[in-house]
């Protein structure tokens, strides 16, 4: 058939022609994903051995990376062909944290035989643990492994306890129009939140941490972001830390919140960042509603929505220590604090320019922030699946 460039008429296409061309697009498309995911996967190589002693980093040579469809595990070491193969499935299904998990652990496997020389022991033995305690690694994230994203998801509804459940019942609670009735659930939420931790110190109890990535890796992150990190930490029992990862998007190293602590303090927590992001993102659409304000007097008035909430916080926080004698203050726990620092060798502290604010513009959030109450009316799953309490 001939088409001239004066017929308005395309030549037509058989379904046969127009499934071809769009498979041809979606392979495209997953190759070009690929291969940035490879990119990553070489980046964060690089990026977990700052943990490692001088004499072992350098011992350490740049295997290669390959992405294969697998059955029945998450990724595996080839020492013969020096090559580190991660699972397609988990690659283009799972979290990045969950990827950076898995790679450590192959990562332990290539540590062990090319610079412990570990070729004669059994795959997961006292080598291959001593490389897992040197680069962080999950000694279990292997062969059916649940990533932490899949545990949020199942046990967070199937194996809640009871303080979970209270907790959840007071934030249904804190949902209520009567301001007064709403902003009771939410301190007494917090009353049990505390006298959790208070015990879990006082009272010696046996407690495993986890971290988790909070929100997306970018590669600049604004005031108000570290704001909310340390009112995380201030009020709600976690250990947060800017952590460098890979940002797919840009193809290059950026950071991301990671914060750490008990299961329990690590779902409140997500759940609290999620919740207070979108407090600030639609009271600021409503503020901002025909005035046209930038993005830096956005950053204002979510940092005065951060800081009226605090204030409201610590002022809850006097009012209980008055009344049952607990707080809530932070309470240190030693354990988390010997996980943080054994996760977080090397610590490095900057600090940002201070910029002009709008005073009037932060005013205005922070008058919001002390109306905000944390409730249970988040329906949307965040990128840490399963860790929201709805």
């Amino acid at each position: 058939m001939q088409f001239h460039p004066n017929n308005c008429t395309l030549p037509p296409f058989d379904n046969c022609d127009i499934w071809n061309v769009m498979k041809n697009k979606a392979i495209e498309i997953q190759e070009s994903l690929e291969h940035r995911i490879l990119h990553g996967l070489s980046c964060e190589w690089d990026t977990a051995l700052w943990v490692l002693p001088a004499s072992y980093e350098d011992q350490m040579q740049k295997p290669l990376f390959a992405i294969q469809d697998m059955n029945n595990q998450w990724g595996y070491w080839s020492g013969k062909n020096r090559e580190i193969v991660m699972s397609r499935s988990l690659v283009l299904e799972h979290s990045w944290n969950a990827v950076r998990q898995v790679l450590r652990h192959e990562m332990a496997h290539q540590f062990a035989e090319e610079v412990l020389g570990a070729r004669n022991e059994p795959p997961h033995g006292a080598s291959f643990k001593k490389a897992c305690y040197h680069l962080r690694a999950d000694p279990a994230a292997s062969g059916n492994f649940r990533l932490l994203d899949e545990r949020g998801l199942t046990d967070s509804k199937n194996h809640e306890d009871k303080m979970m459940v209270r907790i959840k019942k007071l934030m249904s609670l804190a949902q209520s129009r009567n301001q007064h009735e709403a902003e009771a659930a939410m301190a007494k939420a917090h009353e049990l939140v505390d006298k959790y931790n208070i015990d879990l110190v006082r009272l010696e109890q046996n407690r495993a941490f986890v971290s988790i990535f909070l929100g997306e890796p970018m590669l600049r992150r604004f005031r108000e972001e570290h704001r909310l990190a340390y009112l995380l930490g201030e009020f709600y029992y976690v250990y947060g830390l800017w952590v460098s990862t890979y940002v797919m998007e840009k193809g290059k190293m950026g950071r991301v919140l990671e914060i750490s602590g008990t299961e329990k303090n690590v779902q409140i927590a997500s759940y609290v960042y999620d919740f207070v992001n979108r407090f600030i993102e639609s009271q600021w659409r409503e503020y901002n509603k025909n005035k046209g304000l930038n993005r830096y007097r956005r950053t204002d008035f979510a940092l005065g929505v951060l800081e009226g909430f605090d204030q409201k916080l610590k002022s809850q926080s006097e009012q209980r220590v008055s009344t049952t004698g607990i707080g809530i203050i932070k309470v240190e726990d030693p354990l988390l604090k010997k996980y943080a620092a054994y996760r977080y060798p090397h610590i490095t502290t900057y600090r940002g320019k201070p910029l002009r604010q709008n005073a009037k513009v932060r005013n205005a959030g922070e008058k919001m922030g002390k109306k905000l109450v944390i409730s249970k009316g988040i329906h949307q799953k965040g990128r840490n699946k399963g860790l929201l309490l709805e």
